[in-house]
């Protein structure tokens, strides 16, 4: 028998009232605890010298069970009112909204805050339980919970499904292009941070936006702003504070460094682009399919931006990434401030895909002139290091190897 055989005698098997109240698109994650124990190869399986053995034993727990008939309802009853935007409130919702999270809570046994019972339509408790939960937050259901928020404009709740990851490529439901709309400037640097595998129009959208964005925009990009200064003095306060630990310290100093440099100098709308420029999930391919969709215009004020980044590390080499900031020191900013890798790789994706405009185009000559005078001094600097460099990695390998001997 083979294994498509198995899983469908399986589901056959199962029970009827189960498979018709969970729909074949709600999905949760498993407690595999109480299933991989039972599971047995049967004899038959185990002399037939098949690749691949049937096993017999296959069952979901009843906790298992009761969450999938429970998400399956909380998603019809929130698809339902999303369809008819009258019947859907702020108090309706959010009473919806904590009641499942209680039932989920409760069928697990996670402690959940006692707030609920006194107000149950308290926008802390869902963010709390959200957070506890979130491995029980299924894509489907938190695609619903982002399209709610956003017509709710519940930006506080939305901020909290973003941050714990719960809203995944095929589960956005355009929230990028929604956000973009209502001039959100701080939920889409989280977009940027915390969602994977970002469409290309997206990231499009979100690089357009910082690069020119509108007049009625300008309260959301400030408080982006206000945030890259609320973290850097907080790193300053913790490398002159008294009785920090050594290693805090020495943290401390070394972040108030890289985000001086990602403070200054740096407009409001710029300062959101280093939520582009400073995040793993952008690679160089649709990075390169992002810029060639650039007018002259974005293109100059990208390039600004990014010789700008030059300049400063060419005049604070000792700038680097932090990346115990965050976890030592709660400087969140840390992760996403752009690498030197990352500039000069964003600068050369730009000058390929432009080049020729850029070089028949006057307005561009002064900048272009400033960022080869930065590059070349880099390159002479990265060539007198070079023997050094070569002179260390050849050490390291003769210490490696005296090691082994």
């Amino acid at each position: 028998m083979t294994l498509l055989d198995s899983i469908t005698r399986a589901a056959a098997a199962a029970d009827d009232s189960l498979l018709s109240a969970a729909a074949p698109n709600t999905l949760i994650i498993l407690n595999p605890n109480g299933i991989f124990p039972n599971l047995k190869p049967d004899r038959e399986s185990l002399t037939s010298g098949q690749p691949l053995l049937r096993v017999s034993g296959w069952s979901i727990s009843p906790t298992d069970s009761d969450i999938i008939r429970c998400t399956s309802k909380f998603s019809k009853s929130i698809r339902k009112k999303l369809k008819k935007h009258k019947t859907l409130n702020h108090a309706g919702f959010l009473q919806l909204l904590n009641t499942f999270l209680g039932t989920v809570g409760e069928k697990l046994g996670v402690p959940l805050d006692s707030e609920a019972s006194s107000h149950p339509n308290s926008t802390s408790f869902a963010r709390s339980s959200i957070k506890k939960l979130r491995c029980f937050i299924g894509g489907e259901v938190a695609g619903l919970l982002s399209k709610a928020c956003v017509v709710l404009e519940l930006w506080e709740l939305l901020e909290t499904i973003i941050v714990s990851e719960l809203v995944g490529p095929f589960y956005s439901t355009n929230l990028v292009e929604k956000l973009v709309d209502q001039n959100r400037a701080k939920l889409l640097c989280l977009c940027v941070k915390h969602i994977a595998d970002l469409r290309p129009a997206e990231i499009l959208a979100v690089l357009r936006f910082f690069l020119s964005p509108p007049s009625d925009a300008y309260n959301g990009i400030l408080e982006v702003k206000k945030e890259w200064e609320k973290q850097a003095m907080l790193a300053i306060e913790k490398a002159t504070k008294n009785g920090v630990p050594k290693h805090a310290a020495i943290l401390a100093k070394e972040a108030s460094i890289l985000l001086m440099l990602a403070h200054d100098s740096f407009s409001a709308s710029e300062s959101c682009l280093h939520y582009v420029f400073g995040t793993s999930n952008i690679d160089g391919l649709v990075l390169s399919s992002v810029f060639s969709s650039l007018n002259g215009r974005e293109v100059l004020a990208l390039i600004r931006y990014l010789v700008r980044w030059l300049k400063k590390y060419e005049r604070f080499p000792e700038a680097g990434p932090c990346l115990q900031a965050n976890s030592v020191l709660s400087l969140s900013v840390c992760d996403v401030v752009p690498s030197f890798e990352s500039i000069v790789g964003a600068l050369s994706l730009v000058l390929d895909e432009h080049f020729s405009y850029l070089v028949l185009n006057t307005e561009f000559y002064n900048e272009l002139k400033d960022a080869q005078e930065v590059v070349n001094d880099l390159a002479a600097e990265a060539d007198a290091s070079s023997p050094l460099d070569c002179l260390v990695n050849h050490l390291k390998y003769q210490f490696s190897k005296n090691e082994s001997q």
